[in-house]
């Protein structure tokens, strides 16, 4: 017993201490990847067409150098070039199928990535080549707040402690910026002429956008008849420091006596949680170098804290594939309470007993260490395939004990000592138990070595399971045995002290019953 307890201790400890990678939705490498790009608001249709070149030309280059480690053959067979707009666009490249090469698409991408480089004047550039079932973004918090000042110097403090990890890329908000904007406001000496922001603004308007004055009917069609300043005169920032502004008394007055202004970059799209302003903060992650848990476990541990205390009425959640996450985790842990209780039932009324279904329940944990050794040969990461892969297997494991429990039973009812009954219990169930795990557990390995991208996605669920079946065997040869000694002598143990406890001339007539 003291050996399985440390065999699974240690096992446990490479999940908590990080020595095996975990990742609820896997990222798997796909045969597609894509690249999309956001140029900032009013930039030239050209500077988009340059930089789809740019890219068309990175993906050539990365190409030849993947020739040779390629066995001679080129990795990227098609490429697709789109636009959306003036400002955004992509492209996607289509590789040879991951069974024929030797090279994932993770290291085209960040060759691909790192040919392309900083390109200035982009607002979003994001190279894609997951082909992941969690959500769009492996990381995705979104504050939220009243004061937008507090929101967003929030946001920025949150992008600035996300690039400090390694692994951590494509960091980006959803407040997308629009184009450059004038601001105005009032002088203290506006207000003693009776002039109101209101005012300012609606002046402002009219001279340089136009007001309706009337409207023509010219056949069918409508015309509206605006009235506004000449061409030449609404073209510059110094024909707004020449307007005048008129105040209710009918009086003129220079725009620069009542009003400033200054330039500012304006909002394209305003996010609103609940009513309140809200801003996602969303970034990728190399599950090669950093787990997405460890992050938003730190992160929400340590900098959330700190951006709440340091910008009053700021406050945050997990959303997308983090709020994914955190779902199926509770959603998990509550569907295998379920399940345990259902199976403590179950097993309760075969055997009538209370203590007996514990004992055979209580190998489920060890059946981990199997699961856990199968991902470390493989080099997988723990996911949620690998969660679906454990939970069969306590359906196995459970089966397997119970079959042992009940031949022991059989055998102490045929009159055996306890450890004569344990031991042809094992000797009666050895065989069927060896042949059930080796014929499962090669029964699997064609999918624990397949290649094809279909089949990546349900490779850990295999590990775990076929290991995890193959450990089993010596779970159910040796420590359900164990454990149900174990039992009986806790059992004589607790009756000892019963009739310790009682006057002697009870304590024998219940000895000789």
């Amino acid at each position: 017993m003291l050996t399985f307890t440390c065999v699974l201790v240690i096992a446990l400890s490479t999940l908590f201490l990080g020595w095996l990678k975990q990742e609820v939705f896997p990222s798997i490498p796909n045969d597609i990847i894509q690249a999309r790009f956001t140029l900032t608001e009013g930039s030239p249709i050209s500077a988009r067409d340059a930089l789809i070149n740019r890219m068309e030309d990175a993906i050539k280059k990365v190409d030849e150098q993947f020739i040779e480690e390629n066995n001679g053959e080129k990795m990227a067979q098609h490429t697709l070039a789109w636009t959306n707009g003036d400002t955004a666009g992509g492209m996607l490249v289509e590789l040879t199928k991951g069974e024929t090469r030797n090279i994932d698409s993770w290291a085209f991408e960040r060759a691909w990535r790192e040919a392309v480089g900083e390109v200035a004047g982009v607002k979003e550039l994001r190279f894609m080549s997951s082909a992941g079932i969690g959500g769009d973004s492996g990381l995705s918090f979104r504050l939220q707040g009243s004061n937008y000042e507090n929101l967003e110097a929030a946001s920025k403090e949150l992008q600035a402690k996300l690039a400090e990890y390694e692994g951590v890329y494509d960091i980006r908000t959803s407040n997308n910026a629009g184009s450059q904007e004038i601001e105005l406001s009032l002088k203290p000496g506006a207000e003693t002429l009776g002039i109101t922001l209101v005012d300012l603004g609606r002046q402002v308007r009219q001279a340089f956008y136009g007001e309706e004055a009337q409207r023509i009917q010219r056949g069918k069609d409508e015309i509206k008849v605006m009235v506004r300043y000449p061409q030449e005169n609404r073209t510059s920032i110094a024909n707004l420091e020449n307007m005048r502004i008129r105040t209710p008394n009918g009086q003129w007055v220079p725009f620069t006596s009542v009003a400033d202004f200054k330039l500012g970059q304006g909002i394209s799209t305003i996010q609103r949680e609940d009513r309140k302003r809200a801003i996602s903060v969303l970034a990728d992650i190399n599950p090669e170098k950093i787990e997405s848990g460890k992050v938003i476990q730190e992160v929400s541990m340590q900098t959330i804290p700190e951006l709440v205390k340091k910008y009053p009425g700021v406050t945050s959640e997990l959303s997308g594939a983090s709020k994914e996450t955190q779902d199926f985790l509770i959603e998990l842990a509550l569907s295998f309470i379920v399940a345990i209780v259902m199976i403590y039932v179950l097993l309760a009324i075969p055997l009538k007993s209370y203590l007996q279904p514990l004992m055979v329940m209580s190998v489920i944990p060890f059946g981990f260490i199997g699961a856990i050794i199968g991902h470390f040969i493989f080099g997988k990461s723990f996911s949620m395939m690998s969660w679906f892969g454990i939970i069969a297997l306590t359906g196995v494991v459970v089966n397997d004990s119970l079959l042992m429990v009940e031949f022991v039973n059989r055998a102490k009812e045929q009159g055996f000592r306890l450890i004569d009954a344990v031991l042809d219990a094992g000797v009666k169930r050895f065989r069927a138990i060896i042949l059930t795990s080796l014929t499962t557990f090669f029964g699997l390995f064609p999918i624990m070595f397949e290649t094809s991208l279909q089949a990546q996605v349900i490779i850990p669920m295999a590990i775990s399971l076929g290991f995890g079946i193959l450990f089993a065997t010596f779970i159910t040869l040796f420590l359900v045995p164990t454990l149900y000694v174990l039992l009986e002598d806790f059992k004589g143990l607790f009756k000892r002290k019963k009739q310790a406890q009682l006057p002697p001339m009870e304590a024998e007539v219940v000895q000789r019953g």
